[in-house]
């Protein structure tokens, strides 16, 4: 069930028109940009805890 953690960013990214917008900025970038970039970390930290579980319950 943890694995399901997985599709998270999947699914998170594969819905452009939800963040195909300019507006709100960080840092001068548009969210566009920002929002694709914060999965980067996110899903590496996903990606952990599944890793993490699955290793333990073997």
């Amino acid at each position: 069930m943890i694995r399901l953690l997985l599709l998270l960013p999947f699914i998170g990214l594969m819905i452009v028109p939800f963040y195909n917008v300019r507006e709100p900025y960080l840092f001068g970038f548009p969210f566009f940009y920002w929002y694709q970039l914060a999965w980067v970390p996110l899903t590496s930290l996903l990606t952990w805890i599944v890793y993490r579980s699955v290793r333990r319950a073997d």
